[in-house]
């Protein structure tokens, strides 16, 4: 009966993004060519803006792998994820104009072509580095992606009934659908429907647990468990001191501010969207969702032996709330994961169609119909291309997948589109803290034991480093090189 029910929720919820994909596609349409697809013909109003923003930033982890943590460490996680609210709205206000603003200047519709078009050089080292900065964009979304397919694939199985795989492939085939009609406009307008059921979802969570025990009762108990719990000697999973836990603000800003498939929403921005707004309407739906690993907490208290952290989310599911109510609550759980999914999938697709057409063959001239047809056709492949990957990957830890995709992105990427606001620098500049960002990043993350939020932080300065170095060393070369500008 409630698997009956699960099909339904989800045949009437694709009906829906369905719906929004093909409105979103008349208001694409509008949009000057690429314009169009890849930046929602500059159409973000301050609250479409804000729910993309926060659906793609609290992502499944924030409902699956959160409470998880919370469960094993305690009230470290929920302080940790707490800080991504403003973060986020720091970012937005701070950095999202000055990106927009330039980014329209120059006619830029990535964060690849942002940067090879905002630094001076010879052209063709500017071709390579927006090239690079393409490839090792669709390496490493494309490893972030596989996680969040498996993710899927798992939480939808066994909602649905089917096997993970079949419902891999169908969240997939769903996400490839709307993505493909509208572009950036109908990832979202979809995503803002989403996380309208992401916050009823949160409240659910939170009303369930304290209409049991009082916040003072849970705490309480959880210290009668262990009082490590509430008074940690270290920040668990984010570093050795509990000081650690405060990088998360400085990389959740960073995060928000730099990865391509958070960025391109603050150049999608309308041009009469007030900064301001966009805040307003992310703060309160932001803080809400950072309220989520409460539910590992209550987990811990009512069920203290799980086998594994992982299992409290699904545990709080079948044994606190009723079978319906579980059912929706999965199905935004799912909202979760697809609102990141999809974003994903979208910038990937843009650095094919877009940013690697223009490395490889500069001078190529398509019609505005081919073009559509090119990034219709990119978001197909490399959907395909992230499920075919999720299939032939080994066992691992989805939020190990996670951290080596964005953090290391984040690293390589946030120099030359945050840092060169500051710094005035040279192409040669970029594409050097690229590429030690990106590299001390893999190099950090694969053989030092260092907490989650650490190894990005720290190749992100060395990236910022390095970024500083060659443009202070360029300007103290003023013979040596001459620049031609795009």
């Amino acid at each position: 009966m409630i698997t009956s029910l699960n099909w339904v929720l989800l045949l009437v919820t694709v009906s829906i993004m369905v719906g929004l994909a093909l409105y979103s596609n008349k208001i694409m349409k509008t949009g000057n060519g690429e314009g169009g697809f890849l930046l929602a013909a500059n159409c973000l109003g301050p609250f479409i803006g804000a729910a993309t923003i926060v659906a793609t930033g609290f992502s499944g982890w924030g409902f699956m792998g959160s409470p998880g943590v919370a469960y094993k460490y305690g009230a470290i996680e929920l302080l940790g994820n707490f800080f991504f609210a403003p973060a986020m709205v720091f970012a937005v206000l701070f950095c999202a104009r000055f990106l927009h603003q330039k980014a329209e200047q120059m006619g830029s519709f990535t964060i690849p072509e942002y940067i090879a078009r905002s630094h001076e050089g010879p052209e063709i080292v500017k071709r390579f580095t927006q090239a690079f900065a393409a490839i090792i964009t669709i390496i490493l979304l494309l490893v972030f992606l596989v996680g969040q397919i498996k993710a899927l694939g798992l939480l939808a199985g066994q909602w649905l009934g089917i096997d993970q795989d079949t419902a891999a492939l169908l969240m997939v085939g769903i996400i490839i659908l709307y993505t493909s009609i509208g572009g950036l406009a109908a990832v979202a307008f979809t995503d803002a429907f989403m996380v309208i059921g992401m916050c009823v979802s949160a409240l659910i969570i939170v009303v369930t647990i304290f209409s049991d025990m009082s916040p003072s009762e849970l705490i309480s108990g959880l210290n009668a468990i262990d009082p490590e719990l509430l008074a940690p000697t270290d920040s668990g999973p984010y570093g050795s001191s509990v000081w650690h836990v405060l990088m998360v603000l400085p990389y959740a800003f960073i995060y928000s501010a730099t990865l391509p498939y958070m960025s391109v929403r603050f150049m999608a921005l309308a041009k009469t969207t007030k900064l301001h707004h966009v805040a307003a309407y992310m703060t309160p739906i932001a803080c809400l969702l950072s309220l989520v690993p409460l539910a590992g907490l209550y987990t811990r208290l009512k069920v203290p032996n799980l086998a594994t952290p992982d299992e409290a989310m699904p545990t709080f599911l079948a044994n606190f709330l009723s079978p319906s109510m579980s059912a929706v609550v999965t199905l935004f759980i799912l909202f979760a994961m697809k609102s990141t999914a999809n974003s994903v999938l979208h910038a990937i697709a843009g650095s094919v169609s877009h940013d690697l057409r223009q490395a490889i063959w500069p001078n190529c001239r398509l019609s505005e119909k081919s073009l559509l047809i090119l990034n219709r056709g990119a978001v197909w492949l490399l959907g395909g291309t992230g499920f075919v990957l999720m299939l032939l990957a080994p066992p691992f830890m989805l939020s190990m997948l996670a951290i080596l995709g964005s953090g290391t992105l984040m690293a390589a990427l946030v120099a030359p589109t945050l840092l060169a606001h500051f710094v005035p620098a040279n192409i040669y500049a970029a594409l050097f803290s690229m590429i030690i960002g990106f590299s001390s990043g893999c190099l950090f993350f694969l053989q030092f034991n260092l907490g989650w939020v650490e190894a990005p932080i720290y190749s992100s300065l060395f990236a910022c480093g390095t970024y500083w170095f060659v443009a202070k060393y360029f300007n103290h070369q003023p013979s040596t090189v001459s620049f031609h500008s795009h």
